[in-house]
């Protein structure tokens, strides 16, 4: 398989629009499986727009339309990266372990130890592919409002 081509803060990312777009395709079938909602249900295109602006913002286009995308970030000594989207007519061709891996460099040329993400806990699917992925659990998560975990932090040493 071809290793995809994965665009990191470029001038040549796709428009706003397209990614907002793609997030929510993505994000629109956990949103019956998960509570509280995804952070997504509350942003608008502007909020999609500068949060491409202020993070790092890894991309896999087809024809100039984003088919895979994720951010990442600084998050105390670690490097966390969320908003994982993978178009679902794209999925099963490692397009996700490919964003994570070009993360994991990334973060590590910064001079990161350690790539985080947080996974819901009725998404345990997620888990598994995070698992294949080389991210161990390290801890919960509990919304505000919650009295049990809400979601998973993963890890992966880098």
């Amino acid at each position: 398989m071809t290793r995809p081509s994965i665009q990191l803060n470029s001038h040549d990312s796709p428009a706003s629009e397209a990614v907002y777009d793609l997030l929510n395709a993505c994000f629109a079938p956990m949103a019956a499986r998960i509570d509280p909602p995804s952070s997504l249900t509350s942003m608008s295109l502007a909020d999609v727009a500068q949060k491409m602006a202020d993070e790092d913002f890894f991309c896999i286009c087809n024809e100039a339309q984003p088919v895979a995308c994720l951010f990442g970030h600084a998050e105390g000594a670690a490097y966390e990266v969320g908003k994982i989207a993978v178009d679902p007519s794209q999925r099963k061709q490692g397009l996700a372990r490919a964003l994570v891996d070009a993360a994991a460099a990334h973060a590590h040329a910064k001079g990161f130890a350690t790539l985080q993400l947080y996974a819901r806990v009725q998404l345990v699917e997620n888990h598994a592919v995070y698992t294949a992925m080389g991210f161990t659990q390290s801890g919960t998560f509990t919304h505000p409002g919650f009295d049990a975990p809400t979601a998973l932090i993963f890890q992966r040493a880098l």
